[in-house]
């Protein structure tokens, strides 16, 4: 029986150490941000040649979304970043959506009506990468739907994962604490 029950132990300690393996992904906290380039879709510098944001933001206290699906979820987390951006512009505080994908070109009009169906998303630019596994040198997990970074004077200091169907309303509540995280 003992035996059995550390058998048992053992085998939910490795499906849980399996599961936090699947659930991280991105720079780990304390990590220096490299720059990339995506293509604004909806913000100011939509008719321009791909940028980086991460350059143009610099020292800033930044909120970035990682995803491979502009859902719902993402409309209503991009809504309330763009609040709080608004509420923190003594700050500086910005933030932008990166949509990871083989085919941007295939994700633009999803999220132009994204941007109008929240309101225009004054402060938060949406964007697409063209690469489903992203930045090589952020690290991004296949197995994330979506990865929130946090970052400011360019060090990681909040990473959230999420699987699919993991973002959900809790999980952006958590997200949006943990800006405090980057606001000085």
């Amino acid at each position: 029986m003992k035996r059995q029950f550390c058998l048992s132990l053992a085998g939910l300690m490795a499906c849980a150490g399996l599961a936090f393996a699947a659930a991280k992904s991105g720079l780990e906290v304390g990590s220096e941000v490299p720059a990339f380039y995506v293509q604004d879709v909806t913000g100011k510098f939509a008719a321009e040649k791909p940028l980086c944001y991460r350059c143009r933001y610099g020292a800033r206290p930044v909120v970035t979304v990682f995803t491979h699906n502009p859902d719902a979820n993402i409309e209503a987390l991009a809504k309330k970043i763009d609040a709080a951006v608004g509420e923190h512009k003594r700050e500086k505080m910005a933030a932008f959506v990166v949509v990871l994908s083989d085919k941007p070109k295939d994700h633009e009009a999803k999220l132009k009506e994204i941007a109008k169906k929240a309101g225009g998303l004054s402060n938060v630019p949406l964007t697409t990468f063209e690469n489903a596994e992203g930045p090589a040198e952020y690290k991004l997990s296949k197995d994330a739907e979506t990865t929130v970074m946090m970052w400011v004077e360019g060090e990681v200091k909040v990473n959230h994962a999420f699987a699919k169907g993991e973002l959900n309303e809790k999980a952006i509540e958590a997200i949006m604490a943990d800006t405090s995280k980057i606001l000085n």
